[in-house]
This record gives structure tokens, sequence and C-alpha cells, in this order.
């Protein structure tokens, strides 16, 4: 009786055990940010070392069309039950089925290195969260977790991925929680969240992995002006965030009804990307693009630069090359923001690192993440224009985006349902029909 009472009494107070839940997500996060930002760091290295020979050696973009067959069929043998990316951590966060085959980790990793090695245009968070959320799921089978754990463990690899491959803990934490239901966030996942964030990132710069820096040198007044100046950026990078968003959907959808055979979609589409590229002359518009990133910044660049690396990414993804759409996303954010300058009366920086995170924001509809990350990339000093541009981006970037899984928790505004007539229902079909 008294050992009955004294564990009655323990569980009386609340904070016993939420001090056990702790203690067991702290481990799990520290297993969990070991092995995936210790994974993101090869890959990291894997990429600029791919990055630096493609571009030592420019006739291996003549490969494109064998390196997407390989891709291709890499998929087509051994990862049917992995091709669908990002969406399937979403679909098996919202409908849990079986545990995500370990399989994803290395296609994913080799399919976006050898796509960045011929030329392919594509970026790097999809393949950081596909291996973390695969590695965190290796835990729910080890430690027999139950559904919401599995859940919240799924949370915390998506979290881990982001956050190591880019060096933003806090962006990182808030994008798991948030992108896998627009319009509502998981707080009953914020601290696991938080913690594989951290410690992903921990230990992929304990492997000397640098991040690449950006400089918002120069900051506006915060006026009223200013503020209008800011929500007319914030309208035209959602309006480029839904352009590259159904450009995604539509190469693929094209791909897909016109090319039967899968292999084959990357073979075409690497064929026409190489015979583009060697008339083009250039490779600026191809891989991660950062030096282009980082130009937008300080030097006056092409009005359409961004409008092209639409079309090449939207095409490379489409086609079945892999690898995510998030640095891609920066690139366009950015040199989109560096063509603003002719009309919008805003510092060149300041337009080009809005920019930067509301094209994201946009196309991922995560508004949050993306403020966090602008505020832990350029400073808080330009704080209140980031938040500006990507609420405003979220906003009209409709409920479009590259996670066609993503589920629609609310609408972005009412008057969606009283003066068009559609409902929440109606609206997730027609993305899940993209």
């Amino acid at each position: 009786m008294e050992k009955s009472k004294l564990k009655d009494f323990l569980l009386s107070f609340e904070q016993i055990p939420t001090l056990l839940y702790l203690f067991k997500w702290i481990l799990i996060c520290l297993v969990l940010g070991v092995l995936a930002g210790s994974v993101s760091a090869f890959f990291l290295i894997s990429l600029d070392w791919a990055t630096n020979y493609r571009e030592s050696h420019l006739w291996i973009i003549a490969l494109l069309p064998v390196g997407g067959f390989i891709i291709g069929l890499s998929y087509h043998l051994y990862g049917s039950s992995v091709v669908k990316g990002n969406n399937l951590l979403l679909e098996e966060f919202h409908s849990p089925k079986k545990i995500i085959p370990f399989r994803m980790v290395p296609l994913v990793l080799f399919g976006t290195i050898l796509t960045h090695l011929v030329g392919g245009s594509a970026g790097r968070e999809g393949t950081a969260v596909q291996m973390g959320g695969a590695i965190a799921d290796r835990f729910t089978k080890v430690l027999k977790l139950s559904n919401r754990d599995r859940k919240i463990l799924l949370i915390a690899g998506i979290s881990a991925g982001f956050a190591s491959v880019f060096g933003t803990p806090l962006a990182g934490g808030i994008f798991a929680l948030e992108v896998l239901v627009l319009g509502r966030i998981r707080l009953d996942a914020i601290i696991p969240s938080f913690m594989a964030a951290v410690f992903s990132n921990y230990f992929c710069e304990i492997w000397n992995v640098s991040h690449t820096h950006y400089n918002i040198s120069v900051v506006a007044q915060i006026t009223p002006v200013n503020v209008l100046w800011a929500l007319l950026a914030g309208i035209i990078f959602g309006l480029v965030a839904m352009l590259f968003s159904k450009s995604t959907h539509f190469w693929s959808n094209l791909f897909s009804k016109h090319i039967k055979y899968p292999p084959l979609r990357p073979v075409i589409g690497g064929a026409i990307l190489a015979i583009i590229l060697y008339f083009m002359g250039t490779t600026k518009y191809i891989g991660l693009g950062i030096p282009m990133i980082v130009d937008a910044f300080s030097e006056n660049l092409n009005s359409y630069d961004f409008f092209l690396k639409v079309l090449f990414t939207s095409f490379t993804l489409g086609a079945g090359f892999k690898g995510g759409e998030v640095t891609p996303l920066f690139f366009i954010g950015a040199t989109l923001g560096n063509a603003l300058i002719w009309f919008i009366p805003l510092p060149m920086p300041l337009l080009a690192g809005m920019g930067f995170v509301a094209v994201f924001a946009g196309a991922t509809n995560t508004p949050i993440a993306c403020t966090i990350m602008g505020i832990e990339l350029f400073g808080i000093e330009s704080g209140v224009f980031i938040a500006l541009a990507c609420s405003t981006a979220y906003l009209f970037s409709g409920h479009s985006g590259v996670y066609a899984s993503q589920i629609i928790g609310s609408a972005k505004h009412e008057s969606l349902d009283k003066e068009m007539g559609l409902s929440l229902s109606d609206i997730s079909k027609n993305r899940h029909k993209e």
C-alpha cells in the first residue's frame, strides 16, 4: 500500500511524467542527431565534390541522359516504395501504414549527388529531410513506439534533416511542425523537434562542414510607405512561388502521361537539358546556384534569371531527377528580389533577402519557419521586412505547394469559401490532382 500511495503521490504532480517524457526524447533525439547530422555532413561534402568536379569537367553534362537513366532505373527496380520522397513522409504521418524503408536513404543520397554531378538543377533539402525521416523511423520498430510517438519521431526526423543541411536549427524545428498541415502547427512535438534540430546541426558541424553565409548590408527604415512596398514585394514573391509549384506538377504530369516507362523519363529530360545547356553556354542555372544567390545581394543581375531557374528546376524535378526544391527557391527568390529594385525603392540586399525566404515560404506554406530562417541567416535588423514578405507570399501563393500530400487544415482567408464558393475539400482535391 505504501508503494502504491507513493506512486499515486508522484503521479499527482504533472511535472514528474513530463520530466520522464523529456528524458526519453533527449536520448532519442541525441542518437538521431548524431546519425542525421553525420549523414547530412557526408551529403554536403559529396555535393561540394560533385559540383566542383562538374564545373571543372563541363563535358560531363553530356552524360545527363545517362545519369537520368541510372537514377530512373534505380528507383524503378528498388525504390518504387520510396519514390514519393517527401510526400511519403507526409502520408505516413497522416495515415500510418508501414515503416519507411531504409532504402530511401541510399537511393535519394546517390540520386541527388548524381543529379548534381551531371548538371541537373535541383536542391538538397528534400534529400536531407528524406534521409532524416527514414533514419528516424528506424526507432519506431526498435523502441516499439506508439502511433503518436511515431508521428513525433517523423517530425523530429524532418527537423533534423532540414536543420543540419542549412545550418538553421530554429527554422528547422519550426519547419517540421508547420509543414505537415497547411494552416496548423503541431505543438505537441515542439520539444523533440527543436532538440533534433539542435543536435543534428551540432553533429553536422563537428565534421567541419561549413554553411554559406549571406549578408543584408542595408536595411530600410520601417515607415508606412516602406511597409506597403514590402507587401507589394511579398505579393510578387507569392505569385512566383505558385508558378514554381504548378510548373513542377505540370512537368511531372506531362512526363508521366506521355512516357509510361519511368526510367526513360529522366533520360529524355536529361537529353533536352543537355542540348539546352550546350546552346546557352552557361551553367549558372544548374546545380544549387549558390554563387548566383550570393551575387544577388550585391550585384545587378539579369531580370530574367529567376524565371530561367524556375524552368530548369521544375523541368529537372518533373523529369524524375532527385534533389530538393528549397535551394533553387532561394535562388529564384534572391534573383527575383534583385530584379525588383527597378521599381520597388527598397535596398537591393534587403529585397534579395526578402525574396530568398519569401518564395520558399509561399511554395512550402511555412511562413513562420521562413521568417525565423531569415532572422537566423540575416539578423534581426531585417526581421520586420522578412516577416511581411513571408506572410504575404504565403497568402498569395494560393493553396498550391511543392508538397502535394500536405493536408489543408484551414483556408488562408475566410473570403475564399464565401466569395468563390470553394470548400476545403474541393481545394484539397484540386491540389492532389496536380
